[in-house]
């Protein structure tokens, strides 16, 4: 990873600057799909990177309460210079490591059928791709689920 670069647990400050971006890093409306919900009450268990004080990158993601060996997932942002880099595999990792640590056995997460680029990347670090599920999110909404067993 590029030097300056650190990675610390979000705040729900934090929102601000992820919603500041996230369009721009996407090329497209995307921010509908990261309330501000998410670092009010699941901060704790999400990821802030940061380049000489910017942001370079975040996860959003939670110990699933329904499901105890669970963790999910929910988003991904990599700032656009910093992609390549390996970073997204850290803070999926620093994820993953938290999420042992609590017990969870499995990290969940899902995309659309039309996002090849994570379903490529979560096929790389070993996650279980099933789909397209058609209706997941509703009619005419398919999605592409991921699952990784988490390992000692």
């Amino acid at each position: 990873m590029a030097t300056g670069l650190s990675i610390r647990p979000a705040v729900p400050t934090d929102y601000d600057a992820i919603a500041g971006v996230v369009d721009d890093w996407w090329g497209r409306p995307v921010l509908q799909a990261i309330p501000r919900l998410f670092l009010d009450h699941f901060a704790s268990t999400s990821l802030v990177a940061e380049h000489h004080g910017q942001l370079a990158g975040f996860l959003i993601g939670f110990f699933a309460p329904a499901e105890s060996l669970c963790a999910y997932i929910h988003f991904v942002g990599v700032h656009p210079n910093h992609r390549g880099t390996g970073l997204a595999r850290e803070l999926y990792g620093r994820f993953g490591a938290a999420a042992r640590a609590h017990g969870r056995t499995m990290i969940r997460a899902i995309t659309s059928p039309g996002n090849v680029g994570s379903v490529a990347f979560h096929r790389a670090l070993g996650f279980v791709v099933d789909g397209p599920i058609a209706d997941y999110n509703g009619p005419g909404r398919d999605m592409i689920t991921f699952e990784l067993r988490l390992t000692e």
